[in-house]
């Protein structure tokens, strides 16, 4: 019987100190799979190839194709969306952009005529779990052997993970086996400078998570500086959600709004289409993140120079003096 481990890895900072681990104890017939959602930033995928030449890992990469669902969606907006009161414009409208752009994630939006919301995390599961599963694990089952799933998640995090057993079985000699459950974030960090692998640069730019850019989750602070370091992301946003709003059939998509949003003016459940798109835009909500707490006044000690150096986790001073360190050695 073969044992193989694969360690999904997402160029974030609890990913890579799950394979760090790996690595450290020699686990055999080693694999690491990386799911690209189509939302990552380029430095993300740069810093994958730096972590595998850094490592000698190979990394293996997937994505969700949905050209099947799409074609479905097509026909049944044709063959249906009429009979239940949907105006020819917006039928029009859809199917003139219901076609798969090769992106998983506006395609996923396309299929479902919405952004993943946090009461409808669909991202997830679709993007990354669903990819690898199919493209890497299931090939593997079947054959006697045992697979185990290296997973990079802590029980600080949520209060979902904070009760996830470190490993559990889910069948067919599949196991899930989640090494630094217990750790804090100073112990990922310590991971990394152990192993003498940098963290992904985003870290120090102001980005408490990295992977997709931006996460439908991130923080106001985060967004704030995507918009200042990286406007190309939030025009790409605007973008996706002008092509994902016509494939709604009520004819609003926003990155970061579901139906029953919240927004400063009030619920926006109620709200026409167009009504939503004026304030709960991604461009709205990158002018909301330069206010102050309220909402109201822009906050003017909001930092503006996009060459600092920012991180959450205060590695600007840390990751310096290691490596002044490690040069006076």
């Amino acid at each position: 019987m073969t044992t193989h481990n694969i360690v999904s890895v997402s160029g974030g900072k609890d990913s890579t100190a799950t394979l760090l681990v790996a690595i450290a104890q020699d686990t055999p017939n080693l694999q690491a799979v990386f799911a690209d959602t189509g939302n990552e930033h380029g430095l993300t995928y740069e810093y994958l190839d730096y972590l595998q030449q850094a490592t000698g890992v190979s990394i293996t990469r997937v994505q969700a194709d949905f050209t099947r669902q799409i074609a479905g969606k097509r026909k049944f907006i044709e063959t249906k969306w009429r009979e239940q009161g949907v105006s020819e414009a917006v039928v029009l409208a859809a199917l003139e952009v219901l076609e798969p752009t090769g992106n998983p994630f506006l395609d996923l939006c396309l299929w479902k005529g919405r952004f993943p919301s946090r009461k409808a995390q669909f991202c997830t599961m679709e993007l990354k779990r669903d990819p690898m599963l199919e493209q890497v694990v299931m090939p593997l089952m079947g054959n006697g052997d045992m697979i185990i799933s290296w997973q990079g998640v802590r029980a600080d995090e949520s209060i979902t993970r904070r009760y996830l057993p470190e490993c559990d079985e889910v069948g067919g000699g599949l196991f899930n086996y989640r090494p630094i459950l217990k750790w804090d974030i100073p112990a990922v960090f310590e991971a990394h400078r152990y192993m003498g692998i940098k963290p992904n640069p985003l870290y120090s730019q102001g980005m408490a998570r990295v992977g997709c850019m931006p996460c439908i989750n991130c923080r106001k602070d985060e967004l704030r500086e995507i918009a200042l370091r990286f406007p190309e992301v939030i025009d790409r946003i605007d973008r996706w959600e002008r092509i994902t709003q016509q494939a709604s059939k009520c004819g609003a998509a926003t990155f970061f709004a579901g139906s029953n949003a919240k927004h400063p003016k009030g619920s926006i459940a109620n709200m026409s289409a167009t009504e939503v798109m004026e304030i709960a835009s991604i461009r709205q909500a990158v002018e909301w993140s330069k206010t102050a707490r309220g909402g109201i006044q822009y906050d003017l000690m909001i930092a503006t120079d996009i060459t600092a150096c920012s991180s959450a986790y205060g590695l600007c001073d840390s990751y310096q003096g290691h490596s002044e360190a490690k040069e006076a050695a």
